[in-house]
């Protein structure tokens, strides 16, 4: 709601714009990378970004949608950017990707790993900002590959594929004490994904 001057007229903020609402956002990830999401507060990312709080809650009005947008805003790729004209193609492309911030984004959702299993507002709003989009998005590689006669139907593995994808990077660290790269994501692709979604 806007303020008053002394005459009664309305002051109107600026517009955040969008380069300020990623910064912002990107500041708020730097800090909950470095202390986890429990001590992650408005003031200490008010104070990163310098900015007001008040500033904080008007653009997202609670912490956990501002986390949820914040990985919206700053994910390394966009599916919807890519069409290669080929399954294979989609999927290499987005793991590729992705495995170039791979050892970023596992400290990042390893600072919010517990948060999620124990804060229902927090996974919910992480929910519908990023797993849901990100899933039909994805999916649409599949309904293009079905569109183009490279599958015959929808395949039932098709339902676990943002999973696998997900799970190929970010478990790499506790099985191979390394993170997932170029070579790894394309032989996970290759030799799992690939085979789970072409099998008749």
């Amino acid at each position: 709601m806007a303020a008053d001057t002394a005459d009664g007229t309305p002051v109107r903020r600026p517009r955040m714009t969008p380069d300020r609402e990623v910064e912002l956002l990107t500041a708020a990830l730097d800090v909950l990378r470095e202390v986890g999401y429990e001590a992650l507060s408005m003031d200490v990312v008010a104070a990163r970004g310098r900015c007001s709080k008040a500033t904080l809650y008007r653009q997202w009005q609670t912490k956990p949608h501002m986390v949820a947008a914040a990985l919206y805003v700053t994910r390394p790729v966009d599916p919807t950017e890519i069409d290669t004209g080929s399954l294979r193609g989609d999927l290499l492309t987005l793991g590729i990707e992705v495995t170039a911030h791979a050892e970023k984004d596992t400290a990042l959702f390893a600072a919010l790993g517990h948060a999620v299993l124990v804060d229902e507002e927090l996974a919910a709003a992480v929910r519908t900002a990023m797993i849901e989009p990100e899933s039909r998005n994805i999916a649409r590689f599949v309904e293009r590959a079905v569109d183009r006669g490279e599958l015959p139907n929808w395949p039932p593995g098709a339902e676990f594929l943002p999973q696998m994808l997900f799970s190929a990077v970010m478990s790499r660290p506790l099985f191979d004490a390394s993170f997932a790269d170029r070579d790894y994501i394309t032989r996970f692709i290759e030799h799992a994904i690939l085979p789970a979604l072409l099998t008749p």
